[in-house]
């Protein structure tokens, strides 16, 4: 029997307003100009996630988009009322619909975890057949409408093959197409960032199509890459069965053509040619597909040391793709916030001190660390299917090694996304503290996490030469003692060796630095923190992150054996390391509540972090590196699923837990967010209420009502849906 509570956004659900106005206001009419074209790429380009989700999630915008376009949501209400719905109903109507925008389709962003409407069945069709595009909005709720209440088994959670739903890959496609074609893009040298893959048969042969976000649908060369578009015979090794692989570009592109008309606007408002030249080399790669032309943006972006617009775009985390591999759309435009940002400039400045305390030998650590922009930032635009609190970019592996990255944390997320009513699993002390130095302590940890969890550790990699990038010689694998023989090869990265992990190990990993570096008082005090209130933060850090383990539980499936979000699989890692450490360290007791239902107790023992904690999350850490830096995949893979397994086989019985955690979740608040709106030869910003309503409206006039827009979205699900039957 389907837990249906499991699957629906409860009323109680709360929305909160990225306030991004006195950032904004402090603008030149010239960066406001340019922030508001960037903006505008950035949602457009966002639609792109409705594709990247579910095969209903685009049909679902689009019915949302008339019936909300048709008249306001009072005069729906109104209308619904009349009908029978009542006030519940529409409600959970209105925290259904906001929730489908804010998540880019019916898929938990945070979660991956399918999201069907609180209301029977019925009531739904009553609003949609009260309203004033009762007639236009009939045909897509028909085609959709089964899908939209559906749990059954594959439908219930993102995943490839039988064991989810995802439009990454064909209905038909499984784990053995994903890595074949994986296999057959490394020998063509084609990322899979933009990519989608679909499976056709031809003549009796495996036909797969590599398809390139871009706007064009041309033939030719693929910049930086050559002559890969069009049909190429293949013979996998992971098959041995001869296959045809047809690389095509133009997927999205109509979005993609949007996307490129905005960025080449904002150019004309660049502060520096840097700028312009980033905007340039992403204009021409999302017309063509070419990953390399977005990887020369890329170059400039980190190049632009302190803009007062900050902005990153394109695919980007491939947290949602059930490989691991392909990038979801995600462009954000965000204000510096020049107090806190100065904090994370002297950490930038102290980090070659930091570093060296880190548990691993020097030769594991990059041979010279590339300093960073780090900026605190207020969005004003996040356009994706969620919003981080911080982000360590980009994600080309060989830029990070060898150029650089920018680290960014984003202010008014922290402020707006992470406060909690109700702190569950702590006593009334530990909580009544956590709830004082959540923020303060997050702050630290994402500070960390980005730039010197993210920003550490070295690959250690073959060149085509047959060279090294490390001396064979003198250095050795830690954990055996032994001589390095197998590393990377000049074209395999991080993701691609380790897949289906890479995301989760590489959050681990971070998390792991932050808690780990926490302990520093020189990392303390850059934040201002000294004596007894270092010790609170790096207490309720720590503390926050043992019971970020215990909730984390609510993000595992036990009838798949899978974990459906990376940061929270990567921190029950990191509490079963604390639990296994012993001494009383960590302690979990089932208890009950002051409602009388079963409840849970964990406890952190503060006087053991240094002498218990430490040395457990140092050697754990210690272990992700190394398997990292010489793609030991094996080891690496060994060792994670070891910690990520949920089973009751001894205590704290976390299978049987998960229930009681699943009883007390709390739902995360969905983000209302600006509109930037052109007043002339001005841009204007508007605000929005912090409700479901708020939401809807933010949407509606996002994207106003029109044919156009519509059209281009109802054109391009048509055309995909033979490739989605299942």
């Amino acid at each position: 029997m389907v837990d249906v509570s499991q699957y629906v956004l409860p009323p109680e659900t709360k929305v909160a307003f990225l306030d991004c106005e006195t950032a904004f206001k402090g603008l030149t009419d010239k960066e406001k100009l340019y922030a508001h074209y960037i903006s505008q790429a950035s949602w457009y380009g966002g639609l792109i996630c409705l594709f990247q989700t579910s095969p209903e999630s685009p049909g679902i915008y689009l019915l949302f988009h008339k019936l909300f376009g048709s008249q306001s949501v009072e005069e729906l209400q109104s209308a619904a009322e009349a009908q029978g719905v009542t006030k519940d109903e529409f409600h959970a109507f209105l925290i259904y619909a906001a929730g489908i925008l804010s998540n880019s389709g019916n898929y938990k962003s945070f979660g991956d975890s399918k999201i069907i409407p609180n209301l029977p069945k019925e009531k739904f069709e009553k609003i949609l057949m009260s309203s004033k595009a009762a007639k236009e909005i009939q045909g897509v709720w028909q085609e959709i409408s089964e899908r939209v209440y559906s749990l059954v088994d594959r439908q219930r959670e993102l995943g490839l093959g039988k064991k989810g739903t995802t439009t990454y890959y064909s209905s038909n496609c499984d784990l053995v197409d994903a890595k074949v074609a994986q296999e057959f893009m490394s020998a063509k040298d084609i990322s899979p960032y933009n990519t989608r893959l679909f499976k056709t048969q031809e003549n009796g042969k495996v036909v797969y199509e590599v398809r390139l976000a871009s706007s064009s649908s041309a033939d030719g060369d693929l910049p930086g890459v050559g002559a890969v578009l069009g049909s190429h015979d293949f013979t996998p090794k992971e098959t041995g069965t001869p296959c045809v692989f047809k690389v095509t570009r133009g997927d999205y592109s109509d979005l993609m053509a949007l996307v490129v008309e905005n960025l080449t606007k904002a150019e004309k408002y660049a502060a520096n040619e840097m700028e312009k030249k980033m905007l340039n080399e992403y204009a021409k790669s999302f017309t063509t597909g070419s990953i390399p032309q977005h990887k020369e943006g890329s170059r400039y972006w980190i190049k632009n040391k302190g803009p007062i617009v900050e902005t990153y775009i394109g695919f980007i985390e491939s947290y949602r793709d059930p490989f691991g591999l392909r990038g979801e759309f995600e462009g954000f435009v965000a204000v510096v916030n020049k107090e806190m940002s100065a904090k994370f400039a002297e950490l930038v400045n102290q980090a070659e001190r930091l570093l060296p305390l880190l548990p691993w030998p020097a030769a594991f650590e990059k041979d010279k660390f590339l300093r960073p922009d780090f900026t605190s930032l207020d969005v004003l635009t996040f356009a994706g299917s969620g919003i981080p609190a911080g982000i360590n970019i980009p994600n080309y592996d060989d830029i990070r090694q060898d150029e650089g990255f920018k680290n960014v944390s984003l202010g008014n997320v922290l402020i707006a996304g992470y406060k909690e009513d109700k702190i569950s699993f702590l006593d009334p002390k530990d909580a009544e503290l956590f709830i004082k130095l959540k923020i303060q302590s997050f702050e630290v940890q994402v500070g960390l996490h980005e730039l010197l969890g993210h920003g550490s550790g070295k690959l250690f990699i073959k060149n085509a030469d047959g060279s090294y990038n490390f001396d064979q010689e003198s250095v050795v694998n830690p954990e055996t003692k032994e001589k390095i023989t197998d590393c990377y090869n000049e074209n395999e990265t991080w993701d691609s060796k380790f897949s289906v992990i890479s995301s989760s190990y590489e959050e681990c990993r971070a998390e792991c630095v932050g808690i780990y570096l926490c302990l520093s008082t020189d990392a303390l005090r850059i934040f201002g923190y000294t004596d007894d209130s270092a010790d609170d933060i790096i207490y309720v850090n720590w503390l926050s992150m043992a019971r970020s383990g215990l909730l984390a539980l609510e993000f595992y499936s036990p009838e798949t054996g899978a974990w459906r979000q990376a940061h929270m699989q990567a921190r029950f890692c990191i509490l079963r390391v604390m639990l296994e450490a012993g001494q009383g360290l960590v302690t979990i007791t089932k208890t009950t509540g002051d409602d009388g239902k079963e409840d849970i107790l964990l406890k952190l023992d503060r006087s053991k972090i240094i002498g218990v904690g430490k040395p457990a999350i140092g050697n754990f850490l210690r272990k992700l590196q190394v398997y990292k830096s010489l793609g030991d995949v094996d080891s690496g893979k060994k060792m994670y699923d070891y910690y990520s397994d949920v089973h009751d086989r001894e205590e704290p019985h976390f299978l049987s837990l998960r229930s009681t955690v699943l009883d007390r979740k709390q739902p995360r608040r969905m983000f209302a967010q600006h509109n930037t709106v052109l007043e002339g030869d001005k841009v204007g910003l508007k605000n929005y209420e912090a409700t479901a309503s708020g939401l809807i409206q933010s949407w509606m006039e996002r994207f106003p009502a029109g044919a156009d827009l519509d059209q281009k979205l109802t054109n391009l699900w048509q055309k995909e849906k033979p490739f989605f039957t299942d």
